[in-house]
């Protein structure tokens, strides 16, 4: 899903659905391509899952998240 609100100042959330049990990791990126969080390295139940992430310590800028299971 996409996250909201979108743009955002200074946190936004970050919601999914996984059909199964999956081993999740979301990352967030900045435009250079640098890691500049890992908000979720775990494994997670099948459902409905929403993460944070408050970027109130970084500059205003474009972030990337990149969200893989399995």
């Amino acid at each position: 899903m996409q996250n909201y609100p979108n743009p955002f100042n200074p946190e936004t959330v970050i919601e999914y659905i996984l059909p199964n049990a999956s081993e999740i990791t979301i990352v967030i990126y900045n435009l250079n391509g640098k890691v500049v969080e890992r908000l979720v390295e775990t494994k997670q139940p099948e459902g409905y899952h929403r993460a944070t992430w408050d970027a109130s310590k970084l500059s205003s800028g474009i972030y990337f998240y990149r969200l893989q299971a399995g």
